[in-house]
């Protein structure tokens, strides 16, 4: 096997890619919860994606 390879750099960015599917997938499911619980929910998601964009968009490319 030859272990000069090196995908590290792209890990962050795999990372934040799934972690923004998930934020979104959740987003999408609030449609389904009460209306209290989605008025708390949801600015914590939408804050928790802006950092997660933003984090995604400083990564070098």
């Amino acid at each position: 096997m030859d272990s000069s390879l090196d995908f590290s750099p792209e890990y962050p960015r795999h990372d934040l890619l799934i972690e923004i599917g998930r934020v979104e997938l959740a987003m999408e499911r609030l449609a389904g919860r009460g209306e209290r619980e989605r008025r708390s929910m949801q600015p914590q998601l939408e804050s928790r994606l802006r950092h997660l964009c933003e984090a995604l968009a400083h990564l070098p490319r």
